[in-house]
């Protein structure tokens, strides 16, 4: 095998190698995302007045 296509080989499985590790973990993180429920807000009659001071 010529050094060329030896180099051309190492290249292609260590980009297969990246890819399949970039697609395990984009999978894992999509399995185990939770996304945040956001809470709801309770609404009140009354509003609280806060006065500024002054000293």
């Amino acid at each position: 095998m010529s050094l060329t296509m030896t180099i051309v080989m190492l290249i292609c499985s260590w980009l297969a190698v990246a890819a399949a590790m970039l697609w395990g973990v984009l999978r894992i993180t999509r399995r185990h995302h939770h996304p945040a429920q956001p809470a709801p807000l309770t609404k009140t009659d009354k509003t609280a007045v806060h006065h500024a001071s002054a000293h």
